[in-house]
């Protein structure tokens, strides 16, 4: 069954990380926060959040975690939970580490960098929630086509099936990227270690048993991963006056 009441999904926003490959940015501040037309990254997330319905939000923390903090306080439209990490615990334990905040239905998880334009009256996050059937699936990825990425570098992460499945592509020549938001069920976390641990190995479990299904993007995305990345799309957004 869809998710019909996005009341009752929570959205976990990944912004531990300390975001390397774009310094110098990340030198004084989270990679969440970097500015994109005089907005941070986190900010555009956010807004789609809370055009979809939802309102209770967890992101982790860890590099420059502060200055998160502080920009939460401007934030009266969503309710945000914070888990802090000691030390950096990787995309799958991040989330494990924050399962007792986002409780037992399915919830969204999206990295903090991941930015995207939707095209009135399309709402991406919403679009996944209606396409979600926890019967049938432990996670539903966002894709994105490769043949769409223009401004940033894309990488041919995966292959869909016919029936909406979803196949790794080891060589990285899939048709599509992903796109750095998926819907999780919290059964996926079932026997997995506590501390470090990568997020991928989830999706490789929930391929290998039949229930990693994928969400087709026909909207506007960027990979924003460098300052070349940064630079490419603000000027092309300016360009277009999208802001």
């Amino acid at each position: 069954m869809a998710i019909n009441n996005p009341s009752n999904i929570k959205a976990f926003i990944l912004a531990a990380g300390m975001g390397t490959r774009l310094r110098p940015y990340t030198d004084t501040m989270p990679k969440p926060m970097v500015p994109l037309l005089d907005k941070p990254l986190i900010g555009y997330i956010f807004d789609h959040v809370v055009r979809a319905g939802i309102r209770n939000v967890v992101v982790n923390l860890h590099h420059k975690a502060d200055i998160l903090r502080a920009y939460f306080q401007t934030r009266n439209d969503v309710s945000i939970a914070k888990s802090f990490e000691d030390e950096l615990l990787e995309t799958g334990g991040g989330a494990k580490k924050a399962l007792p905040l986002l409780g037992e239905n399915p919830f969204f998880m999206i990295n903090g960098d991941a930015f995207w334009v939707d095209s009135a009256p399309s709402n991406m996050l919403a679009d996944m929630m209606n396409q979600y059937d926890e019967d049938k699936m432990d996670i539903l990825l966002l894709l994105y086509p490769l043949s769409k990425m223009i401004l940033t570098e894309g990488v041919g992460d995966y292959d869909i099936d016919p029936d909406g499945r979803v196949k790794r592509n080891y060589d990285k020549k899939g048709e599509y990227m992903f796109a750095g938001v998926r819907i999780c069920h919290p059964r996926i976390f079932e026997g997995t270690p506590d501390g470090k641990f990568g997020f991928l190995q989830l999706m490789d479990n929930a391929e290998k048993n039949g229930r990693l299904f994928a969400h087709v993007y026909t909207g506007e995305w960027h990979h924003i991963s460098t300052p070349d990345d940064l630079k490419n799309v603000e000027q092309e957004l300016l360009n277009r006056n999208v802001a």
